[in-house]
């Protein structure tokens, strides 16, 4: 066991996991399986600590390396009567990962039951090559709290009858389930889902516990694939929001509104929180844990980029608010908040940043176009253990002068 409060306070011991898939190199993708965690966590650390500017670390944050994972986005491949749920290899024929150890416990128990639902329903396999049959894939979440939702992504709605037919058989065996339905991608391309949505059973959100907050997440939302490290992610967020008590936060890329209602929280606090994030889905579902909660944040469906307007919109353009009260937090995906939000970062009325990035190239290059904005705190969370990815969330400060 290691002496590093990292991994101590995770009760992880440092050997190796074990997978027959890996093994036998019909799945590759943990790429860091055959080094210990601690070796792990240590090169990811030491990766960010090369690409970012010196700044003081907080001990990283470390995760289970298996039963973690809280979203299945399995291919769905074979025939009728064996299809398999997993991945594609490299000559296209399907393998089979329903046993994967890095699925929460839930999502292992319910794949087998999926699979003989694909049979019993008559769902074709999509085969890519031949670009024939139905279902391209099944992606399954799980809550902290068991809930499921199970998603069937299809190339058309002539199966939608059947998964209807059939679909009280699936409710029977599997009594988690809080959310069905279907989504439609039309399109031979390499994208997981489309653009329209099928309720078919359940609720239309599936709540995810997070520190105390129910967030509701809707079946085209965005929730971090590590629940925990999602929690310690906004916990951390929240502690660094806390000290600064700015009167105005502004959460850009908010997604399903983590940061945003642990900045607001609790309901005695007179703070304006603003949420913004492309996806309406996400906006929805944002909405509503804010009422559940008793929270006054608002969320709005828009452009990120329009960062200004936003920040205007909250009272805090330099006239309402001084820029030591108020705070921006971005959360953007892989590529960045890129050259144009950076700048304006860089000149706004803004003396505080909290920046969440998955990818410390493109946050080393961000940073860059923001010099005055220097980095005082950081934290590496290992939301995506056996790979060398990982989330940093950083604490930004004015220079004087």
């Amino acid at each position: 066991m290691s002496s590093d409060p990292g991994l101590a306070a995770s009760g992880l011991a440092t050997g190796l996991l074990q997978c027959d898939h890996f093994d036998a190199w019909r799945c590759r993708s943990c790429s860091l399986l055959q080094t210990p965690y601690a070796a792990q966590l240590a090169g990811k650390q030491a990766a960010v600590e090369a690409l970012l500017p010196p700044l003081p670390w907080l001990p990283p944050v470390a995760s289970t390396q298996s039963g973690f994972r809280n979203k299945a986005k399995m291919v769905v491949a074979g025939a009728v009567g064996s299809p398999t749920l997993g991945i594609l290899g490299p000559s296209g024929e399907g393998v089979d990962l329903r046993d994967c150890a890095l699925h929460t416990p839930g999502i292992v128990a319910a794949l087998p039951v999926l699979a003989g639902f694909v049979t019993r329903a008559g769902l074709t396999p999509y085969d890519v090559e031949q670009r024939r049959g139905e279902l391209k894939h099944l992606l399954v979440t799980e809550s902290p709290d068991g809930g499921l939702m199970v998603r069937f992504v299809l190339r058309s709605q002539e199966p939608v009858a059947r998964i209807r037919k059939h679909l009280p058989s699936l409710l029977s065996a599997l009594g988690e389930v809080r959310v069905v339905s279907v989504n439609l991608q039309p399109e031979h391309k390499a994208i997981l889902e489309g653009e329209q949505e099928i309720l078919l059973a359940g609720d239309p959100t599936l709540t995810m516990g997070v520190n105390g907050f129910a967030l509701h997440l809707r079946p085209q939302g965005f929730f971090q694939t590590n629940t925990a490290m999602a929690a310690a992610l906004y916990a951390q967020a929240q502690e660094w929001i806390d000290e600064v008590d700015p009167d105005a936060v502004l959460d850009l890329y908010c997604g399903v509104g983590g940061f945003a209602l642990h900045a607001a929280g609790p309901p005695a606090r007179a703070r304006r929180v603003l949420g913004v994030e492309i996806s309406a889905e996400a906006i929805a579902g944002a909405r509503l844990t804010a009422a559940e909660a008793g929270l006054d944040v608002r969320f709005e469906a828009g452009d990120a980029g329009d960062a200004a307007s936003w920040l205007a919109s909250l009272g805090a353009s330099g006239a309402g608010v001084d820029a030591g009260k108020a705070l921006v937090v971005v959360n953007p995906p892989r590529r960045g908040i890129g050259p144009e939000l950076a700048t304006w970062l860089e000149s706004a009325p803004v003396d505080h940043v909290v920046y969440s990035s998955c990818n410390a190239t493109t946050l080393a290059r961000d940073l860059a176009a923001m010099p005055s904005l220097r980095p005082v705190a950081g934290r590496l969370l290992d939301m995506f253990p056996n790979t060398d990815h990982y989330e940093v969330v950083l604490r930004l400060e004015r220079a004087p002068g």
